[in-house]
């Protein structure tokens, strides 16, 4: 599992043009442009969302006064310098770095920026009744019922596993899915993946 706050994703954009012997093109550095690409394609990250309550790492080069860690306001939006509120939520880093690099060259030549989402706090689940330690937990990639029920401290001696379910909201209605978990853990019924905001209900 990938707990909160340890999945790093780094793009590094405004690469081309520029002085001076620090700035170099796309895929001349051998060394950390290749580290990022293979970090990138083993995480998947150009396909993450940004969403609410994400803390987000701002780098602009060679521009201190800008490059900061700010979290992402409820309302989606970022403050930086120069350029006030920036939408954020629902934008991969790939697209946030871009926006801030646009926005940018109003003021500065050839910005270059990187976008680092150092903390995911906007995917989560939420376990709740005969569990050891209720309440949310980071939802991570592909993760199953089993394994959200893994990070709740197991169950109370109260706990009816044959009666478990999840709520999960779709478009606009609250769904109940079932899920005995002596049949999963048995195999004779498949382990359910969760999304996020998922509540599983442990009575």
């Amino acid at each position: 599992m990938i707990p909160t706050g340890g999945l790093v994703l780094a793009i590094w954009l405004g690469l081309s043009g520029g002085q001076g012997q620090d700035t170099k093109k796309p895929g001349t550095d051998t060394g950390s442009s290749n580290g990022a690409a293979a970090a990138q394609a083993s995480l998947g990250e150009a396909e993450y969302k940004i969403g609410p309550q994400d803390v987000l790492q701002i780098d602009v080069w060679k521009e201190p006064e800008i490059t900061r860690t700010i979290p992402v306001r409820p309302d989606g939006k970022i403050s930086l310098p120069l350029l006030s509120d920036v939408q954020a939520a629902g934008l991969t880093s790939l697209e946030l770095a871009a926006n801030i690099r646009d926005a940018l060259k109003k003021f500065l030549t050839n910005p270059q920026v990187t976008v680092t989402v150092s903390a995911i706090n906007s995917r989560r689940i939420y376990l709740t009744g005969e569990v050891g330690r209720p309440g949310p937990t980071p939802l991570t990639p592909n993760m199953t019922v089993l394994q959200g029920l893994s990070s709740g401290g197991g169950f109370t001696q109260f706990a009816k596993i044959k009666n478990i379910y999840i709520l999960r909201q779709e478009d606009d209605k609250q769904v109940r899915i079932p899920f005995n978990y002596k049949d999963v853990v048995a195999g004779k019924k498949p382990d359910v993946s969760l999304k996020a905001g998922d509540v599983i209900v442990v009575p």
